[in-house]
């Protein structure tokens, strides 16, 4: 029966290629996604550390994400 399903009368093996491609290309997607974050978020950190306090503070208080990003980033230190 699990040969039948696997085998899928002769064209299981296109089926499971089929599935092996695209999941290969999800995660090659997802992976360079997740590198071209890390890369803008050490550009933003960057960038946030050369503001002023006051300037620091407006971010902060205007910006969700930049206290995500931040909190993130600390945590990983």
């Amino acid at each position: 029966m699990i040969i039948n399903f696997i085998s899928m009368n002769g064209y299981g093996s296109f089926v499971w290629l089929s599935f092996g491609i695209v999941l290969i290309s999800c995660l090659v997607l997802y992976l360079k996604t997740k590198k071209t974050l890390r890369k803008y978020e050490k550009e933003f950190i960057a960038e946030f550390e050369t503001l002023s306090e006051s300037n620091k503070k407006a971010v902060l208080e205007k910006s969700r994400i930049a206290n995500q990003i931040l909190a993130t980033n600390s945590r990983a230190d």
